[in-house]
């Protein structure tokens, strides 16, 4: 049977429109899927393609990242708009917050309070797709993806040099404690 006929192959695994069936959602799609066809710009496939993703490839951005990457842009580049597909959410660790113009799926409560009181402005993705239709002058930002506590146990754990947490049912003096644990079971890692 040749290569040709096994149809195995065929299908592409990548989403091709959101999970979810959340009516606004699905009309931004509709939105930047015509903007992704009829501009050049690559934002609008990006954007789109970030509106088609799953909640744990949206990580939430906070407002300390966002201010640390305005901080670098410096003063003659601090008009940009900073999108996020995703939640961009509080950090208490920040005491002061810059001016920023935000553009994201969501903010929280408290982060939209604090950015309106520092005079910043958010916006909601039909209104940039309106003020910047190819995405001039703004900066695209994610959330760290793999911050998420799963992350930790992917790989394996007591090999060499490996800093993977075991995945254990509980923490405690009988478990995983032998072997490669204690000196005098053989050996201590």
């Amino acid at each position: 049977m040749g290569v040709d006929i096994r149809h195995n192959k065929d299908r592409k695994v990548r989403r091709t429109e959101p999970k979810s069936e959340d009516i606004y959602l699905r009309l931004l799609v509709k939105l930047y899927r015509f903007l992704a066809r009829r501009t050049d710009a690559k934002f609008n496939k990006i954007i789109l393609k970030r509106l088609f993703m799953s909640l744990t490839n949206r990580p939430p951005l906070s407002i300390a990242r966002i201010a640390r990457k305005v901080a670098k842009l410096g003063e003659k580049e601090n008009d940009k708009i900073i999108v996020c597909v995703g939640t961009i959410t509080n950090d208490l660790r920040i005491f002061e917050v810059p001016k920023m113009t935000v553009c994201a799926l969501r903010v929280t409560e408290k982060a939209r309070e604090r950015i309106l009181k520092a005079g910043g402005q958010i916006m909601t993705f039909d209104q940039l797709a309106v003020k910047a239709p190819t995405g001039k002058n703004t900066l695209l930002l994610q959330g760290p993806r793999r911050q998420r506590l799963a992350v930790r146990q992917f790989g394996a754990p007591g090999k060499p040099n490996s800093n993977t947490k075991p995945l254990v049912r509980s923490k405690g003096r009988k478990f995983e404690r032998a072997r490669g644990r204690r000196a005098s079971r053989g050996y201590k890692k």
